[in-house]
């Protein structure tokens, strides 16, 4: 008898033992996902100024409602390990502290990463607070109530991106670098609800963020099992995205001096002009 009560008491403690560890190692998949987590950020070839033979600084605007571009905004919530880049880039601001956000300045026109922005700076811009008056239903009266707002992913619709185009004589290549990253919100009138243009949030130094976005996954439409990150998508100029401006003696954007289409032909015109400037440089 006593033999039979300690097999009992074996056979339910292995139970236990095996339920617990078959809890443990359910997967939402038929592998465990580890190449992500351990990928590594691809240096750049190295680069002198002696080397550097002609330069281009160019503003990208990014639109997210495009087809190429909608992994960037989708998933609007965090699902399957994957998050849209606005909550890549809030995340590792203010709840990991691993990326810096530069104020744009009081006009918007400040991309010169010199004004760092604190944590709490951050958080005030994406959340605030507005008080609205609504009825009592009880007395009928009119009572003030505080709402809070927060800036979601589904509303960073748009980015801008701040790079140079130079020719490389060492290496005889026309290459690019991204220097920063900029999100864009729609700035409505609260009293008339019109559309008052993109208003900057905040910039980010790229060189930083390639740290935080070779650990973020972005949806692959062509495999799943090709675990793409952001980093991939800006290495690899997978997005679609027009010219806002150049470097110029004016330093002036595109829509200063042109609108509607002929601002949309005015950038494929640049565009062109850095593509063919590669095939200027050479002599045969």
């Amino acid at each position: 008898m006593k033999r039979l009560i300690l097999s009992l008491i074996a056979v339910t403690t292995l139970m236990g033992v095996s339920h617990e560890a078959s809890a443990q190692d359910v997967l939402d998949g038929i592998y465990r996902p580890e190449h992500t987590l351990e990928r590594r950020v691809i240096p750049y070839a190295p680069l002198r100024e002696a080397d550097v033979m002609w330069l281009q600084r160019v503003w990208r605007r990014i639109d997210l409602r495009e087809k190429i571009n909608q992994p960037m905004f989708y998933p609007v919530e965090p699902a399957q390990g994957r998050r849209s880049l606005f909550d890549v880039i809030k995340d590792a601001i203010i709840n990991d502290g691993t990326l810096t956000a530069y104020s744009p300045g009081a006009l918007g026109d400040n991309d010169m990463f010199t004004e760092r922005m604190t944590t709490d700076e951050v958080r005030d811009k994406l959340f605030s607070k507005d008080t609205v008056y609504s009825p009592n239903l009880e007395t009928g009266e009119m009572e003030m109530k505080v709402v809070a707002n927060e800036t979601k992913s589904e509303a960073i619709k748009w980015y801008d991106i701040k790079e140079e185009w130079f020719f490389d004589r060492q290496r005889s290549v026309m290459d690019v670098r991204i220097i920063g990253i900029c999100p864009m919100k729609e700035n409505i009138d609260n009293l008339t609800g019109e559309f008052r243009g993109l208003m900057p949030l905040f910039w980010i130094y790229y060189p930083e963020a390639r740290f935080v976005f070779v650990k973020s996954e972005v949806y692959n439409r062509g495999n799943d099992v090709e675990r793409r990150t952001y980093e991939d998508v800006f290495w690899k100029r997978q997005f679609g995205s027009y010219i806002i401006k150049v470097s110029n003696v004016y330093d002036r954007g595109i829509v200063e001096y042109e609108t509607g289409l002929d601002a949309l032909l005015e950038a494929e015109k640049i565009k062109a002009k850095i593509m063919n400037m590669e095939h200027d440089l050479w002599s045969y």
